[in-house]
Protein backbone atom coordinates (compact mmCIF):
# COMPACT_ATOMS: atom_id res chain seq x y z
CA UNK A 1 0.00 0.00 0.00
CA UNK A 2 1.40 3.40 -1.29
CA UNK A 3 1.67 6.25 1.40
CA UNK A 4 0.03 9.51 0.11
CA UNK A 5 2.79 11.71 -0.05
CA UNK A 6 1.33 14.37 2.58
CA UNK A 7 0.94 11.90 5.40
CA UNK A 8 5.05 11.45 4.82
CA UNK A 9 5.44 15.15 4.75
CA UNK A 10 3.79 15.71 8.77
CA UNK A 11 5.25 12.50 9.42
CA UNK A 12 8.64 13.68 8.89
CA UNK A 13 8.35 16.49 10.21
CA UNK A 14 6.76 15.37 13.72
CA UNK A 15 6.60 11.45 14.23
CA UNK A 16 10.06 10.46 11.52
CA UNK A 17 11.48 13.48 12.62
CA UNK A 18 15.42 13.04 11.50
CA UNK A 19 17.05 14.47 13.93
CA UNK A 20 15.11 13.57 17.49
CA UNK A 21 13.70 10.15 16.39
CA UNK A 22 17.41 8.60 14.11
CA UNK A 23 19.16 11.59 15.55
CA UNK A 24 21.39 12.62 12.35
CA UNK A 25 22.70 16.32 11.96
CA UNK A 26 23.62 16.41 15.58
CA UNK A 27 26.92 17.95 15.24
CA UNK A 28 25.46 21.21 13.61
CA UNK A 29 22.73 20.89 15.13
CA UNK A 30 24.84 21.10 19.06
CA UNK A 31 27.38 23.64 17.96
CA UNK A 32 24.98 26.50 16.26
CA UNK A 33 22.16 26.17 18.34
CA UNK A 34 23.29 28.99 20.64
CA UNK A 35 21.38 31.83 19.39
CA UNK A 36 18.34 32.05 17.78
CA UNK A 37 19.19 34.57 15.17
CA UNK A 38 22.16 31.93 13.27
CA UNK A 39 19.74 28.79 14.52
CA UNK A 40 17.30 30.47 12.16
CA UNK A 41 20.14 31.02 9.49
CA UNK A 42 20.95 27.24 9.67
CA UNK A 43 17.79 25.90 9.96
CA UNK A 44 16.45 27.85 7.05
CA UNK A 45 20.15 26.69 4.84
CA UNK A 46 19.76 22.89 5.94
CA UNK A 47 15.75 23.05 4.76
CA UNK A 48 16.38 24.64 1.50
CA UNK A 49 19.64 21.83 0.85
CA UNK A 50 17.53 18.63 2.39
CA UNK A 51 14.77 19.62 0.06
CA UNK A 52 16.80 20.38 -3.19
CA UNK A 53 19.00 17.86 -2.85
CA UNK A 54 16.31 15.09 -2.26
CA UNK A 55 14.62 16.12 -5.42
CA UNK A 56 18.02 15.97 -7.24
CA UNK A 57 19.21 12.58 -5.69
CA UNK A 58 15.81 11.16 -6.44
CA UNK A 59 16.13 12.04 -10.69
CA UNK A 60 19.73 10.68 -10.25
CA UNK A 61 19.21 7.79 -8.92
CA UNK A 62 16.49 6.64 -10.80
CA UNK A 63 17.17 8.06 -14.29
CA UNK A 64 21.29 7.74 -14.22
CA UNK A 65 22.29 5.19 -11.78
CA UNK A 66 19.59 2.59 -11.97
CA UNK A 67 19.45 2.48 -15.52
CA UNK A 68 23.34 2.08 -15.81
CA UNK A 69 23.32 -0.47 -13.28
CA UNK A 70 25.96 1.48 -11.09
CA UNK A 71 23.81 1.92 -7.89
CA UNK A 72 26.91 0.54 -6.10
CA UNK A 73 28.30 4.55 -6.54
CA UNK A 74 25.30 6.16 -4.59
CA UNK A 75 27.18 7.15 -1.67
CA UNK A 76 29.50 9.42 -4.08
CA UNK A 77 27.19 10.56 -6.14
CA UNK A 78 24.46 12.17 -3.31
CA UNK A 79 27.57 13.55 -1.57
CA UNK A 80 29.11 15.20 -4.76
CA UNK A 81 25.05 16.46 -5.74
CA UNK A 82 24.77 17.77 -1.83
CA UNK A 83 28.26 19.20 -1.73
CA UNK A 84 27.81 21.12 -5.29
CA UNK A 85 24.24 22.26 -3.74
CA UNK A 86 25.86 23.24 -0.25
CA UNK A 87 28.19 25.11 -2.38
CA UNK A 88 25.57 27.33 -4.41
CA UNK A 89 23.90 27.79 -1.18
CA UNK A 90 26.95 29.54 0.01
CA UNK A 91 27.54 31.59 -2.28
CA UNK A 92 23.60 32.51 -2.38
CA UNK A 93 23.91 33.63 1.59
CA UNK A 94 27.25 35.11 1.11
CA UNK A 95 25.82 37.13 -1.45
CA UNK A 96 22.43 38.21 0.22
CA UNK A 97 23.30 38.24 3.98
CA UNK A 98 27.03 38.49 4.58
CA UNK A 99 26.25 38.70 8.53
CA UNK A 100 24.66 35.35 8.59
CA UNK A 101 27.48 33.83 6.11
CA UNK A 102 29.70 34.96 8.81
CA UNK A 103 27.85 34.32 11.58
CA UNK A 104 27.57 30.05 10.21
CA UNK A 105 31.21 30.17 9.73
CA UNK A 106 32.68 26.75 8.86
CA UNK A 107 29.20 25.37 9.94
CA UNK A 108 27.68 26.17 6.06
CA UNK A 109 29.95 24.08 4.30
CA UNK A 110 29.42 21.51 6.73
CA UNK A 111 26.01 21.31 6.04
CA UNK A 112 28.04 18.78 3.25
CA UNK A 113 28.87 16.33 5.63
CA UNK A 114 25.46 16.83 7.57
CA UNK A 115 23.94 13.03 8.00
CA UNK A 116 20.82 13.99 8.22
CA UNK A 117 21.29 15.22 4.17
CA UNK A 118 22.97 12.13 2.90
CA UNK A 119 20.42 10.19 5.74
CA UNK A 120 16.96 11.59 3.21
CA UNK A 121 18.61 10.81 0.46
CA UNK A 122 19.19 7.34 1.69
CA UNK A 123 15.86 6.62 2.97
CA UNK A 124 14.04 7.91 -0.12
CA UNK A 125 16.24 5.04 -2.01
CA UNK A 126 15.43 2.29 1.23
CA UNK A 127 11.59 3.54 1.28
CA UNK A 128 11.06 3.50 -2.61
CA UNK A 129 9.56 6.80 -2.81
CA UNK A 130 8.45 8.61 -5.72
CA UNK A 131 9.22 11.87 -6.72
CA UNK A 132 6.51 13.52 -4.98
CA UNK A 133 6.68 11.03 -1.65
CA UNK A 134 10.70 11.92 -2.19
CA UNK A 135 10.64 15.98 -2.25
CA UNK A 136 7.69 16.13 0.38
CA UNK A 137 9.77 13.25 2.95
CA UNK A 138 13.08 15.83 2.30
CA UNK A 139 10.79 19.36 2.92
CA UNK A 140 9.39 18.06 6.03
CA UNK A 141 12.80 16.47 7.47
CA UNK A 142 14.08 19.86 6.38
CA UNK A 143 11.01 21.79 8.58
CA UNK A 144 11.45 19.06 11.34
CA UNK A 145 15.25 19.56 11.31
CA UNK A 146 14.73 23.22 11.33
CA UNK A 147 11.72 23.57 14.42
CA UNK A 148 14.59 21.20 16.44
CA UNK A 149 17.31 23.61 16.39
CA UNK A 150 15.13 26.74 17.02
CA UNK A 151 13.83 24.89 19.67
CA UNK A 152 16.83 24.38 21.23
CA UNK A 153 18.15 27.44 20.66
CA UNK A 154 15.10 29.17 21.80
CA UNK A 155 15.82 26.85 24.93
CA UNK A 156 19.65 27.50 25.66
CA UNK A 157 19.17 31.31 25.25
CA UNK A 158 16.53 31.17 27.57
CA UNK A 159 18.38 28.87 29.87
CA UNK A 160 21.50 31.20 29.97
CA UNK A 161 20.40 33.54 32.27
CA UNK A 162 19.45 30.70 34.96
CA UNK A 163 21.26 28.75 37.01
CA UNK A 164 22.73 25.71 35.92
CA UNK A 165 25.02 23.67 37.23
CA UNK A 166 28.93 23.68 36.69
CA UNK A 167 28.53 19.61 35.55
CA UNK A 168 25.43 20.41 32.91
CA UNK A 169 26.65 23.29 31.41
CA UNK A 170 27.56 23.39 27.56
CA UNK A 171 26.91 19.98 25.92
CA UNK A 172 25.64 18.12 29.05
CA UNK A 173 22.26 20.22 28.89
CA UNK A 174 22.37 20.70 25.59
CA UNK A 175 21.77 16.86 25.14
CA UNK A 176 19.08 16.65 27.96
CA UNK A 177 17.15 19.21 26.74
CA UNK A 178 17.71 17.36 22.69
CA UNK A 179 16.48 13.85 24.58
CA UNK A 180 13.21 15.65 26.46
CA UNK A 181 12.45 16.96 22.99
CA UNK A 182 13.05 13.79 21.69
CA UNK A 183 10.74 12.16 24.09
CA UNK A 184 7.96 15.24 23.57
CA UNK A 185 7.95 14.43 19.86
CA UNK A 186 7.12 10.64 20.20
CA UNK A 187 4.17 12.28 22.08
CA UNK A 188 2.90 12.45 18.37
CA UNK A 189 3.98 9.12 17.23
CA UNK A 190 0.10 7.73 17.54
CA UNK A 191 -0.94 9.92 14.53
CA UNK A 192 1.16 8.14 11.62
CA UNK A 193 4.56 6.80 11.41
CA UNK A 194 6.61 6.01 8.42
CA UNK A 195 9.49 4.02 9.29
Amino acid sequence: MEINAFIIFIAAIFTSNILLTNFLGMCSFLSVSREVESSLGLGLAVFFVMTFTTAINFVVYHFILVPLNIIYLQYIIFIIVIAAFVQLTEMIIERFSPVLYYTLGIFLPLITVNCAILGVSLFLVIRDYNFLQSVLYGAGSGIGWFIAILALAGIRQKVKYNYVPAGLQGAGLSLIITGIMALAFIGFSGIVVIQ
